[in-house]
């Protein structure tokens, strides 16, 4: 197998690769980073210095490589520096927003645009984006968090969109969005005070959930959205 893994030097992004690593099928990993090289060296992995919010970056990513069986994007982002999830609307800041909705939607459709000719070997194949439940809209009772909350909803249109169009142009790939649960990453640690330690989860283990949903998947259920305790979510 030959996997494409975007964000792969953030907390669940790198626990990916480690789990692929693990498993016998791996051939090679692809994965990218934005600033800082991550510290996993293997002879499997070769590693992209990558902007993922660029068209001309994801091009020549995928001019680098051949056919893939799996691709999962894990870039993400919840805050910056500058920046905490909203409570109100009068904490808008535009440039925040569109820069949200920048890294959390658009890279997967740029890749959705350059990946699809190497999936076209016809071999079963998955196209898994790391999402988060807080983009549901029919469970959205407690309101706040503007950015993330609509670059998430952004984010899991495109994936439905894009699963219609596969099933058409690309049946063998199943395409998914993946709620990973609370898990301890740079993103969630400002939030986690009032989240109960068992419901907080070490990335490996959010990882290995998630890809056991990935492995149960079929074709017939490209296109919805997945708790990593294989609960199907409402959009």
């Amino acid at each position: 197998m030959n996997a494409l893994v975007l964000g792969g030097s953030g907390g669940i992004g790198q626990a990916f690769i480690d789990y692929l690593l693990k498993q016998d099928k791996t051939q090679r990993i692809h994965a990218t980073f934005y600033q800082h090289h991550p510290g996993v060296h293997d002879e499997r992995v070769c590693w992209h210095k990558v902007d993922v919010t660029q068209d001309s970056a994801i091009k020549d990513l995928c001019s680098q490589f051949d056919e893939i069986e799996l691709c999962i994007n894990a870039v993400g982002m919840l805050h910056d520096q500058a920046h905490l999830p909203e409570k109100s609307a009068r904490q808008i800041d535009p440039d925040f927003f569109t820069r949200s909705v920048l890294i959390n939607a658009l890279p997967s459709l740029l890749l959705a645009r350059h990946l699809s000719p190497h999936f076209k070997h016809q071999r079963p194949a998955h196209f898994a984006v790391v999402s988060a439940r807080i983009g549901s809209i029919e469970e959205n009772r407690l309101g706040g968090w503007y950015s993330y909350r609509a670059s998430k909803a952004a984010l899991n249109m495109a994936l439905k969109t894009l699963s219609i169009e596969w099933k058409r142009s690309l049946p063998n790939v199943i395409v998914s969005a993946l709620h990973p649960g609370t898990t301890d990453t740079r993103l969630s640690r400002p939030f986690q005070k009032n989240v109960p330690s068992h419901d907080l989860f070490h990335p490996s283990k959010s990882v290995t959930s998630m890809m056991q949903v990935i492995d149960n998947l079929t074709p017939g259920q490209s296109g919805n959205f997945w708790s990593f305790d294989g609960q199907k979510l409402p959009w």
